[in-house]
């Protein structure tokens, strides 16, 4: 089944959103990694802080901006979702760990104004 445009989009500002990362010395541990309690976009190695990663993107701010998107509910779910992921990958459970979202906004596939927000919020 091919993807949709908006879903296109979503997967290329995920890729655009790695390559920074890693560009600024990250390490990827897991990508779109799936537990009932939701997904993780990217789980991230920064030194030896596990850093899970939320990745929004929008055309254009109208309806709110990508950074103003992650709400208190979405907060939670990524919450519970990196608990549930340190109890699985358990040889992370010890290493300090950080909530970042990554913002993109602009037209997918150009250039895009990218704002990493680094340690977004408390668990």
């Amino acid at each position: 089944m091919p993807a949709t445009a908006r879903q296109q989009a979503g997967r290329e500002a995920e890729a655009q959103a790695l390559r920074h990362l890693e560009q600024q010395g990250l390490h990827l541990l897991a990508r779109n990694w799936l537990c009932k309690h939701g997904e993780l976009d990217l789980v991230m190695l920064d030194g030896d802080t596990v850093v899970f990663v939320e990745v929004r993107y929008r055309l254009h701010a109208g309806w709110g901006g990508a950074l103003e998107s992650v709400d208190a509910r979405k907060r939670e779910k990524l919450v519970v979702a990196a608990q549930v992921f340190l109890q699985k990958e358990a040889r992370w459970a010890d290493h300090p760990c950080r909530f970042d979202v990554i913002a993109l906004e602009g037209t997918a596939g150009q250039a895009q104004r990218l704002n990493w927000l680094r340690d977004a919020f408390d668990s």
